[in-house]
């Protein structure tokens, strides 16, 4: 079974950063395409950032020139570096892996962390 495991989340006030990191257990990694979601109370969860395999990154309008996606395929591990945080940027943030291999499609979760900003 694959794991994500997310840290780097945190209490911040408006304006400063954190960087997300998610460790990806197994072999596996470069073939994923890695998100990063987040989910606010009362809120759907909603995409923030997407990595694929091979390709270029996307950005949810409200974080882009603000946060940044990447990975290292040595550590299979996914980044999320956010700058400028704002209030509205509190959220649980979610590690997600998806891979389609022989026509199946494998999605996987982390656990959240949580992203607090203050006024």
């Amino acid at each position: 079974q694959v794991q994500l495991v997310e840290s780097g989340g945190g209490l911040v006030q408006s304006g400063g950063s954190l960087r997300l990191s998610c460790a990806v257990s197994g072999s596996r990694f470069s073939r994923y395409a890695m998100g990063w979601y987040r989910q606010a109370p009362g809120k759907q969860r909603e995409l923030v950032a997407a990595i694929p395999s091979v390709g270029n990154t996307n950005y949810a309008d409200s974080v882009k020139g603000r946060f940044t996606i990447s990975k290292d395929n040595v550590k299979n591990t996914v980044y999320l570096q956010m700058n400028s945080l704002k209030p509205e940027d509190t959220a649980v943030y979610y590690c997600n892996a998806v891979e389609v291999a022989a026509g199946m499609r494998h999605e996987y979760w982390g656990q959240g962390t949580q992203v607090t900003v203050s006024s």
